[in-house]
């Protein structure tokens, strides 16, 4: 089992910016890819970043390139997401995941889910 805490969403104003992080805990090992999803009200569940947890590789939504960032911190088994330049259609909760094996963009594909961060972008 991997347990996965988010923290870091609040209310920003359009053009600011928030840094997202996912903790991991338990069966770490098992965190090949950690990714990060959100969902708008109304909206389908959609993939913004992935990192591969061995290599550092990052992965991005067109939609976030450019303007968000993901890292990791192996020593504290963290995930980040920093976000610069948000946009009122950033507005979601947001929610990091971690699968083992290949790299997936669907929620779905993910073993291991946190519970959620809202970010609210006002414009």
């Amino acid at each position: 089992q991997v347990q996965l805490v988010e923290s870091g969403g609040g209310l920003v104003q359009a053009g600011g910016s928030l840094r997202l992080s996912c903790a991991a805990s338990g069966r770490t090992s098992n965190t090949y890819f950690m990714a990060w999803f959100r969902q708008a009200p109304g909206k389908e569940r959609e993939f913004v970043a992935a990192i591969n947890w061995n290599n550092g590789n990052t992965y991005y939504a067109d939609s976030v390139k450019g303007r968000f960032a993901i890292s990791r911190d192996n020593a504290k088994n963290t995930v980040y997401l920093q976000m610069n330049s948000l946009k009122p259609e950033d507005t979601a909760v947001y929610t990091c995941a971690t699968k083992r094996g290949v790299l997936a963009y669907v929620y779905s594909a993910y073993h291991y889910w946190g519970q959620g961060t809202q970010v609210t972008v006002s414009s």
